[in-house]
């Protein structure tokens, strides 16, 4: 991050800095635009993440409801099942007596009651075993159940937990900004995430891409939160507005501000602080993610992207 800092004080300069150190200053410029693409997509990637995680927390209660609905229809069956088979047993048990009493009558009545008898004892067998298939089924179903649901209230623990500690970071941030929030500054929490807002009036010169010492301060004061804070990855991001840059020397256009401005800031975050560099991205949006069409000011922006780390969740879905 140092180097790029110096990077850019060299492109501001190129003009006075012999050909092949500027050409040298070029490639390098050129492999971090690449490692950035790569940081960019894996940011991408992480947030698609996420969702996938969210639709499958869904899917699963889905599921819970669906078996909670099949456990009670089964129960309901098997209810009504057992009360058939009461009666049966209560009509066998009166067969049997009158075929008793009737057994000397005659031996055509007898061979009546005798045929009827042996058919209500296989409608007998025969509900006794739907029965017992109903009651494995209806254990297997309450297994499955009970199953399901711990995955799912795992899930939702996990999930409270990290919007929860979501939370406290961005109470954390807010107490350690507050002096900056009526200048430029803006601290919101959405989808799980923290979105540090700045003006590049509280940061920048026009047109510049080095920090000022208000917008220092700012930054020091959340680069030693952040550092504090082990299981993040932060991404800075730079916006511009959508007036074109003028001039042949570097930025040349907004796509290269956006991007030397955000690695500026982290320059000065990890300069200032034990923040691990691990944990931070730049990237630049240029003129492409306005937050308000009828005030450049407003556009004109650093925003750093505070995200928890996923690695938990991803495990339990991956058992």
């Amino acid at each position: 991050m140092k180097f790029l800092g110096g990077l850019i004080v060299v492109l501001v300069f190129a003009s006075c800095v012999p050909i092949n150190k500027y050409n040298e200053l070029l490639e390098k410029e050129k492999q971090c635009s690449e490692d950035l693409l790569k940081y960019k997509t894996d940011a991408l990637n992480f947030e698609a993440d996420a969702t996938d995680l969210q639709s499958r927390h869904d899917v699963l209660a889905t599921q819970v409801i669906a078996l909670k609905a099949d456990t009670s229809t089964l129960g309901s069956k098997y209810r009504t099942l057992y009360a058939k088979y009461d009666k049966l047993a209560q009509i066998n048990e009166t067969l049997e007596r009158t075929y008793g009493k009737l057994r000397l009558t005659g031996a055509e009545e007898s061979a009546t009651l005798h045929a009827d008898l042996e058919q209500k004892q296989i409608e007998l067998q025969k509900k006794e075993d739907a029965l017992l298939e109903l009651e494995r089924e209806l254990t297997n179903k309450q297994a499955l159940l009970i199953e399901r649901e711990a995955r799912v209230n795992e899930l939702e623990k996990i999930i409270k937990e990290q919007d929860a500690a979501a939370e406290r970071l961005r109470l954390k941030v807010a107490n350690a900004l507050k002096g900056f929030i009526n200048k430029g500054l803006q601290i919101e929490e959405k989808n799980g995430k923290i979105y540090v807002s700045l003006e590049a009036k509280l940061l920048f010169a026009s047109g510049s891409t080095s920090v000022q010492e208000e917008g220092q301060k700012v930054l020091i004061d959340l680069a030693n939160v952040l550092a504090t804070e082990k299981e993040l990855e932060v991404i800075v991001e730079g916006h511009t507005d959508t007036d074109k840059m003028s001039g042949s020397k570097h930025p040349k256009n907004n796509w290269e501000l956006s991007v030397l401005r955000s690695t500026s800031v982290i320059g000065i975050m990890i300069d200032n602080s034990e923040i691990d560099p691990t944990q931070l991205m730049a990237a630049g949006r240029s003129e492409f993610m306005p937050v308000d069409e009828n005030d450049k000011a407003k556009n004109r922006r650093i925003e750093i992207i505070i995200s928890p780390n996923l690695n938990e969740l991803y495990e339990l879905i991956g058992k």
